[in-house]
């Protein structure tokens, strides 16, 4: 068969005619015939991945150059990229390999360079982070130079990836390579400095943005809003507050996005006056309040005991035709919750099938746990039911909230067997599980079993905090065995935890229980040496346990307020 034949046929995709050659012909010899007989590149492609899914082959790294640089010599960019794309997502090569079969199957540098471009980019938009920038640090090796499109979606990857460092570099490296940066580019290092906190350092790309002739867009100005509202230290709303007044003062129209993130902020912040003033603010300026602004609102409301005003936000929604979601019932439910109205939260909770909506594992979670907390514990496991049943697995946080419930009803048993029911979901038991089992065997007077849990802790690779050590400390000396609980204060230095306020609370309470009160002073002028300052729990130890009981504590300057207490 010719190969103008082979041409028209791969043409047309009369893959039933050109099937038989392959009776005697391997698919890699035949696309090499099409190399060498210069067949349309678009012919070749085609070819190459009919071959991969009607033979199940994989081309070598040699090939799959070939069939790319055929792409890009024929300036079939697009093919090349989406070719890239799935080279990317469906097959595993390091970096160098790949380096190495692009530069022996190219002869034009131009070729290469614009190749390598495009493989950054494949890697970038598919979160291969890493291989994206190694494919970078090498690109400028070979003395290449990547392109502005590629090193923005490499920067948005590692923003995405809370990759700072490696983002840090790739901008600093753009600037070095005079790689000409445009607004997105600082706007997407500027997003990533934010969301790692670096707020002083997002700000000062604003005059990196005036050095380069760009001015800052309403997406520069949100960027910042949001970043100081999520993760700003004290006075972050009056920095929020601030960027918007220089926002304006640049005659930069704030949108719905820059009055929802201060709304939030400010609700978060619990300054709801502040965040109505905002929504009247965002009203006078004529935009329109949507769902995510009656949500931070509504959620505002309710963690800060509004409830009644939070409900009125709920009804004035339905006016304006805004539709609640899952978010809206969420916020609502766990207001109601926290206000001890666990038959009002039922009956929203069994309002959201009726209008349509699917409720999540954290609206379970949230009645889950405010039943736990009851002792509703038969409530807790029939919602615990119905969850499976509506095909929504549990989270750790799910088992904890059940775990503590069996563990204040007295039935740790109960609670342990959940420990494995939960490996059945492929849940791991973190911290606050342990802690919540533990605590329970304290309290049940089995701290036989708290120990074993503190060592089946550390055998899965839990590290027990200043709440485990404590709270089996406390259980020890509940039980008067002043000397185990000292053990465990060893155990627990040795792994780099120093005694804490709590620790000494526990332990100085522990030995004037047992009628120790020499050794409890001592642990007193111990705890002041190191500089730890007593809290209420310690002077109310040292007033009812030594004070009370006639006995004076030997030392100065430090009880001075402790009548103030009484």
């Amino acid at each position: 068969m010719s190969i103008s034949t082979i041409s028209e046929l791969l043409s047309k995709q009369h893959w039933s005619e050109l099937r038989p050659l392959f009776r005697t012909t391997k698919p890699a010899i035949f696309i090499d015939q099409l190399f060498n007989a210069e067949v349309d590149s678009e012919l070749v492609l085609r070819f190459f991945q009919w071959s991969q899914k009607e033979f199940r082959i994989s081309y070598g790294l040699e090939t799959t150059a070939k069939v790319l640089h055929l792409l890009a010599n024929s300036k079939r960019y697009s093919k090349v990229r989406s070719f890239l794309d799935k080279f990317v997502k469906n097959e595993k090569h390091t970096v160098s390999s790949v380096f190495h079969s692009l530069l022996l199957g190219g002869v034009r540098p131009c070729t290469n360079a614009l190749i390598i471009d495009m493989l950054i980019l494949a890697y970038a938009r598919n979160l291969e982070i890493h291989s994206a920038c190694e494919t970078f640090r090498r690109s400028h090796d070979y003395g290449y130079k990547s392109s502005l499109n590629s090193c923005n979606s490499l920067l948005s990857g590692l923003v995405k990836e809370n990759e700072t460092g490696e983002m840090e570099y790739v901008y600093k490296e753009m600037i070095k390579r005079r790689i000409q940066p445009n607004l997105t580019t600082f706007n997407i290092f500027i997003n990533g400095l934010c969301k790692a906190g670096k707020l002083n350092k997002a700000e000062d790309v604003i005059e990196d943005i005036k050095a380069w002739r760009f001015s800052p867009n309403v997406v520069t100005y949100n960027t910042l809003i949001d970043g100081h509202c999520k993760k700003g230290s004290a006075g972050k709303m009056y920095k929020a507050d601030a960027i918007l007044k220089e926002m304006l003062a640049n005659k930069i129209s704030p949108n719905e996005i820059t009055f929802n993130s201060l709304i939030d902020g400010f609700c978060k912040d619990e300054n709801v006056l502040a965040a109505k003033e905002a929504l009247e603010e965002m009203q006078r300026m004529g935009l329109k309040p949507n769902l995510v602004t009656y949500n931070s609102l509504i959620n505002g409301l309710s963690n800060n005991g509004k409830l009644d005003e939070a409900i009125a936000l709920w009804d004035r929604m339905d006016g304006l035709g805004l539709k609640p979601n899952i978010v809206t019932y969420n916020v609502l439910i766990n207001g109601l919750c926290k206000r001890k109205m666990t038959k009002e939260a039922r009956k929203l909770f069994d309002d959201i099938a009726k209008q349509g909506l699917v409720p999540n594992a954290i609206t379970f979670n949230t009645l889950i746990d405010t039943f736990c907390k009851d002792g509703m514990m038969e409530d807790a496991f029939a919602l615990h039911k119905s969850m499976l049943e509506e095909g929504i697995f549990p989270s750790v946080s799910t088992y904890n909230c059940l775990i503590a419930g069996l563990c204040r009803n007295q039935n740790a048993r109960a609670a342990k067997d959940l420990l494995k029911e939960m490996l059945t979901y492929d849940l791991k038991a973190d911290i606050i599980t342990y802690n919540i089992l533990i605590d329970g065997c304290c309290k049940d007077n089995e701290t036989s079993k708290a120990e074993k849990l503190l060592s089946e802790m550390l055998n899965v690779g839990v590290k027990p905090n200043h709440v485990t050590y404590n709270t089996l400390m406390d259980g020890y000396c509940m039980e008067g065995n002043v000397k185990a609980a000292l053990k465990v204060r060893t155990q627990m230095e040795k792994e780099g935890k120093r005694a804490n306020v709590v620790t000494y609370n526990v332990l100085i309470k522990g030995f004037c229980r047992t009628g120790k009160l020499e050794d409890a002073n001592r642990l007193l002028n111990e705890m002041l040496e190191r500089g730890l300052n007593p809290n209420r729990t310690t002077y109310d130890i040292v007033r009812l346990e030594m004070l009370d009981k006639g006995f004076i504590p030997d030392i100065e300057g430090h009880l001075y307020n402790i009548s103030s207490m009484s």
